[in-house]
């Protein structure tokens, strides 16, 4: 049974409802889909990439921190590379001041070693 005042061609059921043209289906809301709960990841440490930084800055006023944090950005660079830790960059920084530091330090050193060899060496000549 047709409606003539549908202008969209619904066909009227006795039951009081319409019936949907063309074989549409009324709209369901799509299922909700639930995930599990997903930890918290820590990041990663970065305690040797900062010892090695702060160590090499701190060999500015004193030679053997700028040692340590050579040898601390090795170990941090490393575990970086392994993906054990974070702080590649910082443990680069660190490495790199640390030998730029103790470059620095030694050139006193060896300039100060020489100068006594030439001295003892021309106080024996005379």
């Amino acid at each position: 049974m047709t409606n003539p005042h549908d202008p969209y061609g619904q066909q009227y059921q006795p039951s009081g409802q319409f019936e949907q043209p063309y074989g549409l289906q009324p709209y369901q809301p799509p299922q909700q889909q639930y995930y599990g709960h997903q930890g918290y990841v820590r990041p990663p440490d970065q305690g040797m990439a900062v010892a090695s930084l702060v160590c090499s800055l701190i060999g500015l006023v004193m030679c053997f921190p700028a040692i340590l944090g050579i040898i601390f950005g090795h170990i941090a660079l490393s575990k970086a590379k392994r993906g054990e830790a974070g702080g590649q960059g910082m443990a680069q920084a660190g490495m790199v001041v640390g030998y730029v530091v103790t470059a620095l330090w030694l050139i006193p050193v060896i300039l100060w070693f020489v100068f006594v060899v030439l001295a003892v060496g021309a106080a024996s000549v005379s």
